[in-house]
């Protein structure tokens, strides 16, 4: 039976709407000019005319972009610092936070309180580079991956997540004959794909638009990730390959924005549903 619905209810609804239409319009117009920008002519960008759908379009851009072999390299170094510290903050984070989700762990409140402290004081960007420096970790991918493997944040998000699964289950394996490590890796992990993949994403997230580490970690020009190249094109407005010719920098800045952009939207869609369940139940207890 439908519900006839008040005055107030169908004003309410309808300021709802505008106001998500009006969002949506805000997020979804810097891609579409982002993109229009990045296949127009040089000269109508830089003067401003492509405001949204692209003017005499051209290529020759993004066929810049792919003959040059820096690219390329650096696209590679972000894809693998992303790959192995996505798994390494996984493995890492999973390890802590399941025996800080179980009461009977010995000084799990200590633990948790050492952790907590670290969300509002750290060693410093200065003493953060001398161990760097002083393990003999500098241009290497472990400078990228290493000092930011946990975060003090998904921890607990983990932890809240291990603590709202049913215990029975693990009981259950135990019985079985199951040893801890077996639980984790054949009960719990499981079970826990929702806010896995939430962290996973975030952790990716960060990770591919990350360019401060690698400026103050990397010389080798080899292992730059490509938002270090990225950060040369707009911020000290020089082309790809360093030269002075600015006939294509204005196109060129919008066609890596989209090449850096490209990879995580078209990841987002296929662990949504994971992303929006993680979220919600990684708030339920606290």
């Amino acid at each position: 039976m439908k519900i006839k619905q008040s005055a107030a209810s169908i004003i309410f609804d309808t300021m709802n709407y505008a106001v998500m239409i009006l969002l949506m319009l805000v997020m979804i117009y810097p891609l579409v000019y982002v993109f229009s920008a990045s296949i127009s002519d040089n000269a109508l960008v830089s003067s401003g005319d492509v405001l949204l759908l692209p003017k005499k379009v051209t290529l020759v851009a993004y066929k810049q972009l792919a003959a040059n072999s820096d690219l390329w390299i650096s696209y590679w170094n972000t894809i693998r610092y992303t790959v192995v510290h996505v798994i390494l903050t996984l493995i890492t984070t999973a390890a802590m936070a399941y025996p800080l989700a179980k009461k009977w762990l010995p000084g799990r409140k200590l633990i948790l309180m050492m952790a907590a402290f670290t969300l509002l004081f750290s060693g410093g960007m200065i003493p953060t580079f001398l161990v760097v420096q002083k393990l003999g970790m500098l241009n290497s991918i472990w400078a990228i991956v290493l000092p930011s493997m946990i975060s003090t944040w998904y921890l607990f998000i983990m932890r809240t997540f291990f603590e709202a699964l049913p215990e029975e289950l693990e009981d259950a394996a135990t019985i079985d004959g199951c040893s801890s490590l077996q639980v984790l890796l054949r009960v719990v992990m499981p079970l826990s794909m929702p806010v896995m993949a939430t962290i996973g994403l975030f952790t990716a997230v960060n990770q591919w638009n990350a360019f401060f580490d690698a400026l103050i970690y990397l010389n080798d020009r080899s292992m730059y990730p490509l938002q270090i190249m990225l950060r040369n094109i707009l911020v000290a407005g020089t082309t790809i390959q360093g030269e002075g010719d600015m006939s294509l920098l204005q196109t060129m800045k919008y066609a890596i924005i989209m090449m850096a952009t490209l990879p995580i939207l078209c990841v987002y869609p296929f662990i949504q549903k994971y992303f929006v369940q993680g979220t919600m139940i990684g708030g339920i207890k606290g």
